[in-house]
């Protein structure tokens, strides 16, 4: 039986977390991981004790808002912003962490991203938000597909 990498084994846990989401568009899940210990998982979903979008109906549908825009106008946090706010709950130092994500983040998780200390960025599908990863750029942060770094590393 062949091992998955680390890359590997973190997606997969990240696709897991997903399973918990509760937004009607979009599963996403996210760990926060340092020296191959997970720190902190998120999904997303309306915040604890908040009645959730399945309950609720989604906002963005019922105003036709495309994905990647008006994020304001949502009951629900991001799995990144999930994570984040976990690993600060529980007083857990997330500074120099890599983020495993199903998506790339958006501009606000990608300024809490940066503002947090991640240091790295591994998402398995993309998101359409080129502000995000130009300031994850800018300010250093790593960012890469799943997919891009396995190809490297295999080839």
């Amino acid at each position: 039986m062949e091992r998955p990498s680390w890359e590997e084994y973190f997606m997969e846990i990240a696709r897991l977390v997903a399973r918990r989401a509760t937004c009607l568009r979009r599963q996403v899940g996210a760990v926060l991981v340092k020296d191959r210990n997970i720190l902190a998982t998120g999904y997303n979903g309306s915040p604890s004790g908040l009645r959730h979008c399945t309950e609720t109906g989604c906002l963005r549908n019922q105003h036709n808002i495309p994905s990647g825009q008006r994020h304001e106008l949502c009951r629900g946090l991001h799995a990144e912003q999930n994570a984040i706010v976990q690993a600060a709950k529980h007083g857990t130092n997330i500074s120099g962490a890599t983020l495993f994500c199903t998506n790339a983040p958006c501009v606000i998780c990608a300024k809490m991203i940066i503002n947090a200390g991640i240091r790295q960025v591994v998402y398995l599908e993309g998101y359409p938000d080129d502000l995000a990863l130009e300031m994850l750029q800018e300010a250093g942060v790593a960012v890469q597909a799943l997919a891009q770094l396995l190809a490297e590393r295999a080839g």
